[in-house]
């Protein structure tokens, strides 16, 4: 049944992206392509076909975590819709994320944190950890992104090493999600027909956070979210008002000049010379090695 819900799942992303990105472009929800010359319109929002996909796949599967789950994770597709339309300030996102994770609190966990060289009970204040982790979670995927094929691509490697490390209901869910992914990717990767916009990338930040606590492999999920969470570091020096201090330029020969700020993408483009897809590449090769890395230490222990 899993993998026919991952199937179902797949056929539905594949085939739900574009209807919804032409639905958004007639409606005028578009956003320009500014890491190509002729920054092209792009349709915007069409996270909601990650959103209806991963729902609609995951109904087949009748299981209490993962219907628990879906409600914390369509909440955070809801605080995306309403960034996207109304452009929320970054402390409002995060507020509303840890309003949205609270449904975790109905569902019951033993309390245990696994650090892999050691291991403590939280017990009750395990909740607040995994609200915490939830909304990190949801924000740091959030945060790194901008680029074609970025945010979708490196949660789909995510779902994909977290579908083969966590069990029961983590993994299914972790597996419906990769396959949801693959079908949006198709249509987003460079050059992109449709941006997921923050509907997308807050929802699947949601889900990995979802999959690290249902699956008990928290620290995991925390490995895979190592470049985002580099990336806030870095931006915390500029408290994340990059925007007015400059913006990534594309060149005449396409390559990528760093914002004048420190950033995970600036300091890849400072190191080598890249194009966008080349950039993209590169950050979807880490999340790879990170998560092979995940896998291998799994097995180790």
């Amino acid at each position: 049944m899993i993998l026919v819900s991952a199937f179902i799942g797949l056929l539905l992303s594949l085939t739900l992206t574009p209807y919804i990105a032409n639905l958004m472009k007639k409606a005028g929800i578009v956003g320009r392509d500014i890491h190509k010359r002729e920054k092209p319109e792009v349709a915007e929002m069409g996270g909601l076909a990650i959103l209806i996909s991963l729902s609609l796949a995951s109904i087949l599967i009748k299981d209490y975590f993962i219907a628990r789950a879906l409600i914390v994770f369509l909440l955070f597709g809801l605080i995306g819709i309403l960034d996207d339309l109304t452009k929320l300030r970054q402390l409002h996102k995060v507020l509303l994320s840890l309003i949205v994770s609270l449904p975790i609190v109905s569902m019951h966990f033993d309390g245990e944190l696994n650090l892999i060289l050691f291991s403590f009970n939280l017990g009750i204040l395990y909740y607040l950890f995994a609200i915490l982790f939830i909304t990190g979670s949801a924000n740091l995927i959030n945060l790194l992104a901008g680029f074609n094929g970025l945010e979708v691509g490196t949660s789909a490697i995510a779902l994909f090493f977290l579908s083969l490390i966590a069990e029961g209901s983590a993994k299914s869910l972790a597996l419906v999600g990769f396959f949801v992914c693959l079908g949006f990717l198709w249509w987003n990767k460079y050059p992109a027909k449709v941006f997921p916009g923050d509907t997308g990338t807050l929802s699947l930040g949601a889900l990995i956070g979802l999959i690290g606590i249902i699956g008990k492999v928290e620290i995991f999920a925390a490995i895979l979210l190592i470049p985002h969470a580099i990336d806030f570091l870095l931006k915390t020096k500029i408290r994340f008002k990059g925007r007015p201090l400059g913006k990534t330029e594309v060149l005449k020969d396409g390559t990528l000049k760093a914002p004048p700020y420190l950033s995970f993408l600036g300091l890849i483009m400072r190191i080598k010379k890249v194009k966008e897809w080349e950039l993209v590449a590169i950050v979807w090769m880490i999340e790879f090695l990170l998560g092979l890395g995940a896998f291998l230490l799994h097995q180790l222990l």
